[in-house]
């Protein structure tokens, strides 16, 4: 090696007297003497050509540039460690009430009393308004003085038909008379109960659309009108949101449903970290349904989750921030993002080997998520480059920087 160092040495020391004496003769413009040289020395200058050529590429190739002596580079270091890593997927959504009911009239009549205010917390069964029940209550009283007439007169005809004093069809039809009565008395009875409104569910009442003495009419739109002589209000009288607990809604890709769907084969339950604008700390919930259908339309797939929400602070219609839990990767290996290294032949990360030298060895990226990334093609314990990696390559020579690889 060190003759080939020699030998090259001295053909470059003959090729620069070759180039001065060139160019003192360029200076001199004395072309033919010029020409004469190189005719009369043609074949040392093509040997000395063939000379460099060689020494050159067997330079090269018996002493690469991975091989030649380069300073040691400063990089920073790390252990590849195992850890239990959750699977995260970002998402926003919607906050929707568990149950919305409107309130609306089963029949036409007049606001006798209102017993809620506006934004009132109900519970199931609680009254909220009184129509005029003197027409019901008149005709439940006829009703039922009807089917108590009729019910004596179908325990007379069990006197007399006992007697023989009137025939079994006479008897039958007292009792088919008395049936209709009190079934009639039955139907007055649930009647006048319309104009007692209840709340079905408990929640939080919203803007009250009546008012004492309005009109309300049975119907399935809200709308007001007023005249010079009334106001009548057909559909909601008011809306009744549960808000305890209430619902978020939001969509996830439809890439992502393999690792909804793995978690809930491994028996893992899906959980929710909800940031509501101006709370303190996100609101942990659970899913309770996926869809069972992609949209087309944007690729994803609807999922709902169940929110507490005893302080109120969340709303119907909020938008809010998600963040679901799909799965855990059980003992996965897990590194800085910024250590791994993306060419054109995939991802690779550089490991220290020994005598301080670093491997470019190829990995597959399992899961990135806030600067961590799961890992396969190493293993734990492995030492590998986090930063300092940009002038690196293979087989090349590092110097770990104060406190690396701990």
């Amino acid at each position: 090696m060190q003759l080939i160092t020699q030998l090259k040495d001295k053909v470059m020391q003959l090729g620069c007297r070759i180039v001065t004496f060139a160019m003192n003769l360029f200076k001199k413009f004395d072309w033919a003497k010029t020409y004469a040289f190189v005719i009369k020395h043609k074949k040392t200058i093509i040997i000395i050509l063939i000379v460099l050529f060689a020494a050159n590429y067997a330079y090269d190739k018996w002493m690469p540039k991975t091989a030649k002596k380069a300073p040691p580079q400063l990089v920073t270091t790390i252990l590849v460690e195992t850890a239990d890593t959750p699977v995260i997927i970002e998402a926003t959504g919607t906050i929707m009430a568990a149950n919305i009911v409107d309130i609306r009239p089963q029949t036409t009549n007049v606001v006798s009393k209102i017993h809620i205010k506006e934004g009132q917390a109900v519970k199931a069964g609680d009254l909220l308004f009184t129509l005029d029940d003197r027409a019901s209550r008149a005709n439940y009283e006829k009703a039922k003085a009807l089917a108590d007439d009729a019910s004596r007169q179908y325990k007379r005809s069990l006197e007399l038909i006992e007697k023989k004093f009137i025939s079994q069809a006479a008897a039958d039809s007292s009792k088919a008379n008395m049936q209709s009565a009190v079934a009639s008395a039955k139907a007055a009875e649930v009647a006048m109960t319309f104009d007692h409104i209840r709340a079905p569910i408990a929640g939080r009442a919203g803007v009250i659309n009546v008012f004492p003495g309005s009109l309300v009419q049975a119907g399935t739109n809200i709308s007001t009108t007023s005249s010079a002589t009334s106001t009548t209000t057909t559909g909601a009288m008011v809306t009744i949101t549960q808000l305890d607990p209430i619902n978020v809604q939001f969509t996830i890709p439809e890439k992502e449903i393999p690792l909804i769907l793995a978690g809930r084969e491994a028996g893992e339950e899906l959980t929710v970290s909800v940031d509501v604008n101006g709370s303190d700390k996100p609101v942990e919930g659970s899913v309770y349904v996926v869809d069972n259908q992609v949209d087309p339309a944007i690729g994803a797939v609807r999922v709902k989750a169940q929110l507490s929400n005893k302080n109120g602070a969340m709303i119907q219609g909020q938008f809010v921030r998600i963040k679901l839990k799909a799965k855990t990767l059980k003992d996965a290996l897990v590194i800085p993002t910024q250590a791994v290294v993306t060419n054109t032949k995939g991802d690779h990360l550089y490991v220290v080997e020994k005598a301080n030298t670093v491997a470019l060895k190829p990995i597959k990226v399992i899961y990135q998520y806030q600067g961590k990334t799961v890992v396969t093609g190493v293993n734990a314990g492995d030492k590998i480059v986090v930063e300092g990696k940009q002038n690196l390559r293979p087989n090349g020579v590092i110097r770990e920087a104060s406190g690396a690889g701990k």
